[in-house]
């Protein structure tokens, strides 16, 4: 077999000499371009395997090169997309143009070589139609902190698998998205993704709704067949009850189900990813949630972090989503200010992702003036955390000095309380101060705590 040729198509000189000498170590014939028209010219002379072409350039960007070649028919082989900076919808044009899949710079090495050789073997293969593979910014962890990066590598390793994945993480951390993310990157990614509600199962409807039902000559498809070949994403498994937890359990045990009032088997033939909130394997260490299901939903499980946990990235999301609701809803531009970005990176955003994408959109519908303002994202967060929530979940930056100490001072000690299963003994060696001064504290405070006498 001859070798194969690769252009690579990039407006930044070190990004195409990088790339070059890589794929060249690896046995390729690999020419460069810098620019649209390069691209064009070189390939009317030569008829290149596979094309890596960068979205951004200053002439004609890569999306315009695309959707001209789309139309000419001026390029037959796979075309794999470059971007530091794409967005959902570039991603959902590329690949409705037909690119076979999407690389994110700054390049990986391994994830660039196995994107070319794919490539390469399904271009060859003119029997089936290529395959495209939509990677969608949106569903994919943003931003460049390590926690992101891990998270990002770890999602990319599980979806190449078929093992039931089990998603955890707080309200609104996007476990749904992370979910589509790893269809989309998997290979059922041609089928479809059917989200079920755990909640919305009753116990006079959960078989119906999981396996279907056969009644007066009409057949309703359930869940696990609608997703045939492809994912039944469950959300939130600490609403499914138990009637439910048996109905999906015996379908997986057997490897098929039958639908209700009907005679046929029906092979399984779908992944199942899962979500729930943290902790809720103590579900079934009290028996609420069956272990023999667990064992079987959470073969991987999946850690989503919440936000306070890649704080850092808050200034790529508070970007990522001004552009987005700017090209979805027509809303105008604005930009946060310096003072406004380092307030909310530092904010505990009880709320998640979701939380920020909803202050986003509440201050772009405001348009008071083109820059968000520090004074704007104070009133915006103006409602205050419950005094009762987790500390790393209380905004103490929103509060006057004082305040904000008598704040910590009693989520602290009330914590920590716990942790001494209610001893004011065992809390005053364990936060190093005078049991005389404790008490006071407590009570200065309005900590609740059990009477000395009480302690052991």
């Amino acid at each position: 077999m001859s070798t194969s040729q690769i252009l690579v198509v990039d407006d930044e000189l070190e990004i195409r000499s990088l790339l070059k000498e890589i794929l060249t170590d690896e046995g390729y014939d690999v020419a460069v371009a810098a620019d649209a028209q390069e691209a064009r010219d070189s390939c009317m002379h030569k008829d290149p395997d596979l094309v890596l072409l960068d979205i951004w350039m200053p002439d004609t960007d890569g999306i315009s090169l695309l959707r001209e070649w789309s139309r000419q028919e001026g390029v037959a082989c796979p075309v794999v997309m470059m971007s530091g900076h794409g967005t959902v919808e570039t991603a959902v044009e590329a690949t409705r143009l037909g690119a076979f899949d999407y690389i994110e710079k700054p390049i990986s090495l391994a994830n660039l070589l196995r994107t070319v050789e794919r490539a390469l073997k399904e271009g060859r293969d003119k029997s089936k139609p290529a395959v495209r593979h939509l990677v969608p910014p949106l569903a994919a962890p943003v931003g460049k902190s390590q926690v992101m990066k891990v998270l990002r590598e770890q999602v990319r390793k599980v979806a190449s698998y078929e093992t039931p994945v089990l998603v955890t993480g707080e309200p609104g951390t996007g476990r749904e998205a992370f979910a589509r993310y790893i269809h989309s990157l998997s290979p059922r990614s041609a089928d479809r993704f059917i989200p079920l509600v755990a909640g919305s199962l009753t116990r006079e409807n959960a078989e119906s709704q999981l396996l279907g039902n056969e009644r007066n000559d009409e057949t309703q498809v359930g869940y696990l067949e609608q997703a045939e070949g492809g994912v039944l994403f469950v959300n939130e498994l600490g609403d499914l009850l138990q009637h439910a937890q048996k109905v999906l359990m015996s379908a997986l045990e057997q490897d098929g189900f039958v639908r209700a009032g009907g005679n046929d088997r029906i092979r399984l033939n779908v992944r199942i990813i899962s979500s729930a909130t943290p902790g809720f394997q103590q579900l079934a260490e009290h028996g609420v949630f069956r272990q023999d299901l667990l064992a079987h939903l959470n073969v991987v499980p999946l850690r989503i972090p919440p936000l306070r946990e890649y704080a850092e990235d808050v200034p790529d999301l508070l970007r990522y989503y001004v552009d987005k609701l700017v090209d979805n809803e027509n809303l105008p531009f604005r930009r946060f200010s310096v003072a406004a970005q380092n307030r909310l990176r530092n904010y505990p955003w009880p709320g998640n992702v979701r939380e920020l994408k909803n202050l986003v959109h509440r201050v772009l519908v405001l348009d008071a003036a083109d820059e968000v303002s520090l004074e704007e994202i104070e009133a915006a967060l103006a409602v205050e955390s419950s005094e009762d929530a987790p500390l790393v979940k209380q905004d103490l930056l929103a509060l006057p000095l004082r305040e904000a100490r008598e704040q910590f001072e009693r989520a602290y000690l009330r914590q920590q309380l716990l942790l001494c299963g209610g001893k004011v003994g065992e809390l005053a060696k364990r936060v190093g101060m005078e049991r005389t001064h404790l008490y006071r504290k407590l009570k200065q405070l309005g900590v609740e705590f059990g009477h000395a006498g009480d302690e052991s």
